[in-house]
């Protein structure tokens, strides 16, 4: 079968691979029909989240039609419709039973320390091989599968499978009540779907800052009120927008790939969508201290200014990606301020059924956020177009049946 494959950084490859195999009785094996290219894959072929594993079939994000089930896979049958949930959880731990799927004891084969399993991701989270492939073993199936209602197309599903369980944790997380304020810093298509979730949670008012027109322009179609962080000081303007306050809540859907620059009415100021790869090539070898450098030594533009634009007492919520060795966070002012700091990986399984539901009654449509649709033949041509963020590529759909 057809596969995207992890080879090294800054080389991945569509290869012929063998067909995934039943390995347990909680298995599944499923033929997907649709799967995505995410920001988190970038940061893989980038090398700015390692160790990834030589061999691994990348992406986390899938939508199939169950094939082969293990015996003890009881709630679903061959020929079922499916979402998969992008984080890996038994169901059974005491972390999967509170609803901490992405903290499972038992998924991670590295052990209970290890953290959070997920598909196609680095050496650390099992390795497990992902979605962007025509079939995938799925582990754990009865908790990591949702069968899908004839109400959801798989367009909408596999915004599901990752994006807008994220960004409605992110909603979750923030603490969100009626009438609040809500800051998303980074349009991308978690940023995009944490502006419907703030809206689902009460929010009054939606700021989102990016610097994408393209971006921008969806996120006001959303009902955000926006802001260019190229144009304007995001933080002045959120403190003028709402009479010297600051919103109540923030939202980082951007994570490690903020990228230092300098701007003559912003000070140092970084360009929210550029690689962090960039910032390390750039940067020098070593710190003003005379230390070696290290990725983890770069601060994040967005955490700064949602740091410093909440309101005192405010809620900021992080699910953006960033990598275990990640080291600079604005904690004194933080504490100066009261502020609540809440983060970690999405407990998918937790919130899809619920998103499901949403987009069966009609109340919500997640595949807005789509903007392209490739073969599983033309995926490193989208790679690329992705990660230079032209514009309009927002959220690519990936057809993984080869023709």
């Amino acid at each position: 079968m057809k596969a995207v494959v992890f080879h090294a950084i800054g080389d991945i490859r569509v290869d012929d691979v063998p067909e995934p195999q039943l390995q347990e009785p909680t298995d599944a094996i499923i033929r997907l029909t649709t799967s995505a290219l995410c920001g988190t894959d970038l940061h893989f072929v980038r090398g700015s989240f390692t160790p990834m594993q030589a061999g691994t079939i990348l992406g986390h994000e899938g939508v199939g039609i169950v094939e082969q089930l293990g015996d003890d896979v009881r709630n679903l049958a061959i020929g079922d419709r499916v979402v998969v949930s992008s984080t890996i959880g038994c169901g059974n731990c005491s972390y999967c039973r509170a609803g901490y799927y992405a903290q499972c004891d038992v998924a991670n084969p590295n052990g209970k320390q290890a953290g959070t399993s997920f598909f196609g991701g680095p050496a650390p989270t099992g390795p497990f091989n992902g979605l962007q492939a025509e079939k995938a073993r799925i582990p754990f199936a009865t908790t990591v599968l949702t069968k899908l209602p004839d109400e959801v197309s798989d367009e909408q599903a596999i915004v599901i499978s990752d994006i807008l369980p994220t960004a409605y944790f992110g909603a979750d997380l923030a603490e969100i009540k009626d009438g609040d304020s809500v800051a998303v810093f980074g349009c991308g298509p978690v940023g995009l779907c944490a502006i419907v979730s703030a809206k689902l949670f009460g929010a009054g008012r939606v700021f989102a800052i990016d610097s994408k027109p393209d971006r921008l322009d969806k996120a006001r179609k959303l009902g955000a009120e926006c802001i260019n962080f190229d144009r304007e000081d995001p933080v002045e303007t959120l403190q003028r927008l709402t009479g010297g306050i600051g919103p109540d809540r923030a939202i980082d859907a951007v994570g490690i790939d903020a990228e230092h620059a300098h701007d003559a009415h912003a000070g140092d100021k970084s360009d929210i969508e550029t690689e962090e790869q960039e910032s390390r090539t750039n940067a020098p070898e070593t710190n003003p201290d005379g230390d070696n450098w290290h990725p983890g030594d770069a601060p994040s533009q967005a955490l700064q200014w949602a740091v410093r634009s909440l309101a005192k007492a405010g809620t900021l919520s992080i699910i953006g990606v960033y990598p275990p060795d990640f080291r600079q966070f604005p904690i004194g002012m933080a504490m100066n301020r009261n502020l609540t700091l809440k983060m970690g990986n999405c407990n998918h399984s937790k919130y899809i059924p619920k998103l499901v539901d949403m987009t069966r009654t009609g109340l919500i449509d997640p595949a807005e956020i789509l903007s392209q649709a490739t073969p599983i033949s033309d995926v490193l041509e989208a790679y690329e177009a992705f990660d230079r963020r032209e514009e309009g590529w927002i959220k690519v759909e990936l057809e993984p049946q080869a023709n």
